[in-house]
């Protein structure tokens, strides 16, 4: 028996669906581990749901930080009928990977909801999804979202029609306890959130420019810099590519 089989390890939550729910959580060479982690949480712990961590092939992934994995899933094998298709924050030179972009794009526009953790939200405007809809990334690329005719949008979590974007890490767990709110009611999401224990308290209270202050967020983006430029590279190009402007 494995722990996804093991009722230990699994919430009996008394879910208002009668199928599966199919989730895919976008993986890639370089993607950012703690973007996924809290859809991987929030659905992986609940029954009646098939969870795909979705890639080419299934060949071994190294994940940032230090993290190794591999998909479950290709994406020949990729259901077409996604419930979640979500993305976390991937290295630069994956936004402008053409099969990638093609199989966000077809999946993706058929999928109930998608959402985007960090640059993951830019990854979804470079497949064409974010088009004239509300979207927030992290801080260090926020106006960057406009590269995709996004709107850019301040906010922890922004929710526009059936998209969902968010800043990184925590905003992971704030955005899937949304996302099981609006598929599965209020109710599930609330019973989840407490068995989890889900109520942060960050110990220092800088997590934010406005909570850091100028100079803690210049040298963030100081640190940041190299990055922030090669995504605006990335943006740039995309944008003549999308007729964005």
């Amino acid at each position: 028996m494995s722990v996804h089989d093991d009722p230990m390890f699994t919430l009996a939550l008394s879910l208002p669906t009668q199928r599966k729910l199919q989730v895919a959580l976008f993986v890639c060479p370089g993607f950012f581990l703690p973007d996924n982690i809290g859809l991987q949480t929030v659905f992986g712990l609940l029954p009646n749901v098939d969870l795909h961590l979705v890639w080419k092939n299934r060949d071994e992934i190294a994940g940032v930080p230090r993290f190794t994995t591999r998909a479950t899933t290709s994406f020949s094998d990729c259901p077409k009928a996604l419930d979640i298709l979500h993305v976390p924050a991937i290295p630069p030179d994956m936004m402008e990977d053409e099969q990638t972009l093609a199989f966000l794009a077809d999946v993706g526009g058929r999928a109930a909801w998608l959402s985007g953790v960090c640059g993951g939200a830019l990854m979804l405007g470079a497949a064409g999804l974010l088009k004239g809809y509300r979207a927030t990334t992290n801080f260090h690329m926020h106006d960057q979202l406009a590269y995709y005719g996004a709107i850019p949008t301040k906010g922890n979590v922004v929710e526009d029609r059936n998209r969902l974007t968010s800043g990184p890490v925590s905003g992971s767990f704030d955005l899937a306890l949304r996302l099981l709110g609006r598929l599965c009611g209020d109710e599930a999401a609330r019973e989840l959130e407490l068995e989890m224990e889900y109520a942060p308290e960050p110990p220092y209270g800088t997590g934010s420019p406005e909570l850091a202050g100028p100079e803690m967020t210049a040298r963030s983006l100081q640190r940041m810099a190299p990055l922030i430029e090669a995504t605006r590279q990335v943006g740039i190009r995309a944008s003549r590519r999308l007729g964005i402007g």
